[in-house]
């Protein structure tokens, strides 16, 4: 991921992580979701979501409760 973002959720599955992001963004933080899976192999990888450094630490209390 570029400079300046930070990867505040990770989950093995899709719906989880486009949850978190929709979490974010109605709270008015950009995120981005990162597919890492393996494409020949989908059990292997993981989902990432990322924000804005400056949004890291409220981006953390909101998916706090939001399990992997």
């Amino acid at each position: 991921m570029e400079e300046g973002w930070k990867e505040v959720y990770m989950t093995a599955h899709e719906y989880k992580a486009e949850m978190a992001r929709e979490i974010l963004e109605n709270s008015g933080i950009k995120a981005v979701v990162m597919n890492q899976q393996d494409t020949a192999y989908k059990v292997l990888g993981e989902y990432l979501v990322y924000v804005a450094d400056a949004d890291y630490t409220r981006s953390v209390e909101l998916l706090k409760n939001l399990k992997n």
